[in-house]
Parts: structure tokens; sequence; C-alpha cells
């Protein structure tokens, strides 16, 4: 048997009949637990050349050479001719996924970046990241694809995929975009008094019913007088307006909405209007619609009674479509029972007494309740949602999470700070 000397510092390896020479630190960078460290160890079987260790491993030899380089400089460059799935595949052989991930992550821009809620959505089809009226687009590797633009001088306010090749981006004005290509394929239209072509109009939070339905709370601010629109709903299919619902009584809802969510066993849409970093103290509603008929089948408002009065600064309505979840902006979990009238409950039990540093966002996801705070995102589960599993923490030195979207089996979260996403495998579902 013959053992490496880490003190002659040259390495050769045999992949797939390939030579490569290079030293016994590099392999040391891929770090602790990966097979390329470990083969430094001396109960590692390695045969010699003149003196110099040499090991053989049956495995590409091109897809090593970039990872080899990627060790060497800290920079991945794969070429047209090497398939994604292939190089992620050798990087998992030999624990150097992270290290592939991390290389990515330097490529991108965030600068000011914040994330978009998140909807749904298969694997492949990655997320997507606002930059004012920018909306870069990226694959579950955080490859960046080619960027999409609604309006040059206006910021996106909500996004959604359509498919795995489409994506609804809302501002001024609402489209879908090729994320393959980022080219337009339409432009949608609001009807308004009579006319079926209306004014541009502010498109504020989107849903997608997972069918061939589009809802977006809409409103006329800044382009014409009046208070106008509510919420629009278009046929993604022929990209016409099917229908519309509006009510003086929940106007700011329906026309200014932070959220929409479609719930799909009773054919209803939440629409949430949360308190915002800049008007902390507006009062928040949720609001439930049903289409079939055309009404508000139940809401909650918290009104603004008092100045220290606790607001929601997200809500999601649970799996089971029975409950709805609420985070303040101080980071309290609130509970509200849908089938109670709404007005006169009160949500928050759970009281923290720490001062966040930013606005908290929820989500569910496989029978699980996933909150943001600071840094980080807690995973509740039990029956009521209310038992901490586990804490995700985020990556050092990004600071607080701006927002986080669950897709397919992958979470996203982006940070404030430039350059720093984070990237999990989803939870898997708790044992009932």
């Amino acid at each position: 048997m013959c053992t490496p000397q880490p003190t002659a510092g040259r390495i050769r390896l045999n992949v797939g009949g390939q030579v490569f020479k290079t030293t016994a630190d590099t392999l040391t960078g891929a770090g602790e637990g990966t097979m390329l460290a470990a083969m430094l160890e001396p109960c590692w079987n390695a045969g010699a050349t003149g003196g110099v260790p040499e090991y053989f491993i049956d495995r590409n030899p091109a897809c090593f050479a970039l990872l080899l380089n990627m060790l060497r400089t800290g920079e991945l460059h794969v070429p047209a001719v090497i398939p994604e799935r292939m190089l992620f595949q050798e990087a998992s052989y030999y624990g150097l996924l992270d290290h592939v991930r991390a290389a990515r992550i330097g490529e991108l821009n965030l600068d000011r970046a914040s994330g978009l809620p998140g909807r749904p959505c298969g694997a492949r089809r990655g997320c997507c990241v606002k930059h004012s009226p920018i909306m870069r687009v990226y694959n579950w590797m955080l490859e960046e694809r080619q960027p999409v633009c609604l309006m040059p001088v206006e910021p996106v306010r909500d996004a959604v995929y359509l498919s795995d090749t489409t994506l609804l981006v809302g501002g001024r004005g609402m489209a879908a975009f090729s994320v393959l290509t980022g080219d337009l394929s339409h432009h949608f239209r609001i009807a308004h008094e009579g006319k079926k072509t209306a004014p541009l109009f502010n498109a504020r939070a989107l849903a997608f019913d997972q069918q061939t339905n589009v809802f977006a709370s809409c409103n006329n601010s800044g382009i014409t007088q009046g208070i106008g629109y509510g919420i629009g709903v278009w046929d993604c299919i022929t990209g016409e307006q099917t229908s519309s619902f509006f009510d003086l009584k929940y106007v700011d809802a329906l026309t200014d909405a932070s959220k929409l969510q479609w719930l799909a066993s009773t054919n209803a849409l939440m629409a949430v209007k949360a308190c915002s970093p800049k008007d902390a103290f507006s009062p928040s509603s949720i609001t439930l619609v049903d289409f079939r008929d055309m009404s508000v089948v139940w809401s909650w408002s918290a009104g603004s009674r008092r100045w220290n009065e606790r607001r929601v600064a997200d809500a999601v309505v649970m799996e089971d479509e029975r409950s709805v979840r609420l985070i303040s902006q101080d980071h309290d979990l609130g509970f509200l029972d849908i089938r109670s009238r709404g007005s006169v409950q009160e949500p928050w039990t759970y009281c923290n007494t720490t001062t966040p540093t930013c606005y908290p966002k929820l989500a569910v996801h496989g029978g699980l309740l996933l909150a943001s705070k600071d840094d980080s995102i807690s995973v509740y589960g039990g029956p009521n949602h209310d038992r901490l599993r586990l804490a995700l923490r985020g990556s050092q030195g990004g600071g607080a999470i701006a927002d986080f979207s669950v897709g397919g089996d992958r979470l996203f979260a982006v940070h404030h700070e430039d350059n720093v996403p984070d990237v999990w495998e989803t939870l898997p579902p708790p044992i009932a």
C-alpha cells in the first residue's frame, strides 16, 4: 500500500484516462468531507509515479477539468458544449455542489435587489429578482437568463410563473414574457367604462389559479381621476379579460393589494392589504372574494384604532383553506379562522419583544409554515403550525432577508445586502 505524502505537495489524478497534475493544497480547498479532500488522508490507497501520489477516478475528464480550475481560481467557466446537468452530477459526485452554487452566485449582480413572492413552480423554473424596472431571471441553479423589462422608468410590483417558459410581470401595466429569451409575448389590457381597452393601469399583486385564469389587483392611481378597477381576471391562453370585481367597501384590499393567493379547494381569492415599511400605520385587511357569485365571502380588518397596534406585514392561507396565518411588523405570529366572521377576531397570540431589522414574509409548503425573521427563515409544524421545527440561517454578511420564495424543491432567499442570495432544498412534509 502506498499513501500520499502531503509534504511533497504534488498530486497526479488520472480521470477517465486523462492525467491532471495539481497540489495537495488545491484539493484541500475542496473542504472537509469531500471526496477530493479525503483522498489526502493516510488511509486512502494510492499508486505512485516517480514518488508523486497518483489516483485513478473513472469519471468524466472534461467536467473534472472545470471543477479543478474552479478550486484553483474560485471561478467557474462552463463552455456551451458541456451540458449543465452533467456538470452538476459530476460536482455532486466529488462533493463540490456547494462550490458550484457559490461560484454561480458570485456571478450575480444583486445591487439593491429584492425578491418577489413565489408561487408553486417546477424546479426548472428557478426564481426572479427585481431591480426596480428590470426583472432578472435565474434557473434553479442561479444561472442568469435574459432579463425582462416591463416599463423602463416604472418599478416592477409583482411577478408569477405561468409555465416553465412564461413569466407574468405586473407594474405600470401587465405583460407576459418568455423565460428563455426575455421577449415580450403578450401585453394585457383592461376594460373600463364599456371600452374593451382602457388607459394604462397599475397592476399590483398577481395570482394564477394553475389552470387558465390570471388575477391582478389593479388601480388607476396617477393615470386617471377617481377610484377604479379592483380585481381583474384574464384568460392567460387568449389574453383577454374575462371579468372583474370592485366593491367600494373593500377598496384598499381590492385595488392596492400587497398579496393575492388563489384557494383552489374553495375557488376563492384572498387579497391582503398589509402595512408597508413606508407606511407602518396604514390599516391592514384581508378579503376573500368568490368569483362564482362576485361577492366578498369573508373579511377581516385591523383598522387604525391605536398608534401602537400591531400591523399585518404578511398573511397566508394554510393548505387546508380553513385558517389564515399572519405575521406582524414585529414578527408576532397570528391566527384567524376563516370559518368564523373575521372582524371580531383577535389574531395575535404570540408576542415578540425583539426589534426586527426587516419586514417579515410568510409562505406555506408541504404542510409547513415558513416565516422570515432578520437573517433566518423559521419553519413551523404541528397541528396549529406553531411548533418550531428548525431555523435556516442565511449566509453570513448578507444582512436581513428581504424576501423568499418556494418553488418546486427549492427555497430561494434574497438578502438586503448585495450579492447574497441563498438556496436550500425544501423540507419533506411532516409525518401525519
